[in-house]
């Protein structure tokens, strides 16, 4: 039992059960025995890759992509480049690497990152040659257009389960067993406002997965694009809209039980972006693409080729499978979706035009 698991058991014990979003919030971020406040989790030797960290084509595409936006904007000045959960920075300086060449636009932007760890905010301060301004969270960014950029960010945010039952739901909350260890069981019935519309399309039995940080997080965005100008491009796995447990745990880059050993593993949900979407009105949104068209229509196939003249034997191999890990329908290129939000009216975004 984990040091984190025996401080759960006893709060249960004391208070009672605990919903599934304060055990996620707990197990990433409890300042002493979080999973994101006490080691680096990301590239083959941590817990998981991301996209990133995959290859530098990633950062570079949507780097080119928002300093495209900052030009079909009338290119503000001053401008915000904005990263939400940056990890150790990789995404970020791929970002401004390329985008360098633009005329006036590395002048034109701060760089500003939303970072809670103090871990990997050390690793983003060595991986980004420019001046950084850290951030706790979205509402101390500058009000200015504002470019960003929110890459498997909102699948670790907390989420709260509920699990129909009739016309009403339970929430899942998480409790302590006769053996002492921690489950999953049902409250009492409830009917939360933003589960009235869900009754439509579930069923009996369904369960239904809602982020209030996240609604906020997107209600932010969408109220500072919406007054100052902008852009925001989030990319994360998840589907149109939330049904069925998503929760997981990813610890050595294989699945764990989420209960087990809280603290030593990543645990994320699927991404509702339907409601990012909603919660970020009146700021206008774009359909939701699969990753692989998303990095086709920003030309990938093309800087592929391109880098591909240059290597040869492993290093070649390697590139074209991480070209394959990102956009084939079998890897990442399906399972993981782009959608943007932009000014109603503004002209749309890169990589989402027909």
């Amino acid at each position: 039992m984990t040091e984190l698991e025996r401080r759960l058991v006893q709060r249960i014990r004391s208070t009672g059960p605990m919903t599934v979003a304060d055990y996620m919030h707990d197990c990433l971020l409890h300042p002493e025995f979080g999973y994101y406040s006490r080691h680096d989790p990301l590239g083959v030797s941590g817990d998981f890759t991301t996209a990133p960290e995959i290859s530098q084509m990633f950062g570079e595409l949507l780097g080119l992509a928002l300093a495209q936006a900052w030009l079909d904007r009338e290119a503000p000045r001053p401008a915000c480049l904005a990263e939400l959960g940056p990890g150790r920075g990789t995404l970020m300086a791929d970002m401004l690497r390329a985008s360098r060449t633009v005329p006036e636009f590395p002048e034109a932007l701060s760089v500003h990152l939303v970072e809670a760890s103090p871990v990997l905010r050390d690793l983003q301060r060595k991986a980004i040659d420019r001046q950084l301004h850290h951030h706790d969270t979205i509402e101390s960014l500058p009000r200015i257009p504002l470019f960003l950029v929110a890459n498997e960010f909102f699948d670790a945010l907390p989420v709260r389960q509920f699990q129909r039952d009739g016309a009403m739901w339970r929430e899942r909350m998480v409790g302590v067993g006769n053996d002492g260890n921690l489950n999953l069981g049902l409250s009492d019935p409830v009917s939360p406002e933003s589960l009235a519309g869900r009754l439509g399309d579930t069923r009996d039995g369904d369960i239904v997965e809602i982020r209030p940080a996240a609604s906020a997080i997107a209600g932010s965005i969408g109220e500072r694009i919406t007054e100052f100008g902008g852009l925001a491009l989030v990319v994360d796995y998840g589907g149109q809209r939330s049904l069925g447990d998503t929760l997981q745990a990813v610890q050595a880059h294989r699945s764990v039980p989420p209960l087990t050993d809280p603290g030593t593993a990543d645990l994320t949900a699927h991404v509702d972006f339907e409601a990012i979407a909603h919660a970020a009105r009146p700021a206008a949104h774009t359909r939701v693409i699969p990753q692989g068209e998303f990095l086709e229509r920003l030309g990938i196939v093309q800087r592929a080729e391109r880098l591909a003249a240059r290597l040869k034997g492993s290093a070649l191999e390697s590139h074209v499978a991480a070209l394959r890990r990102l956009t084939h329908e079998d890897e990442m290129g399906t399972l993981f979706r782009a959608m943007a939000l932009y000014q109603e009216g503004a002209p749309l975004p890169p990589g989402f035009t027909a």
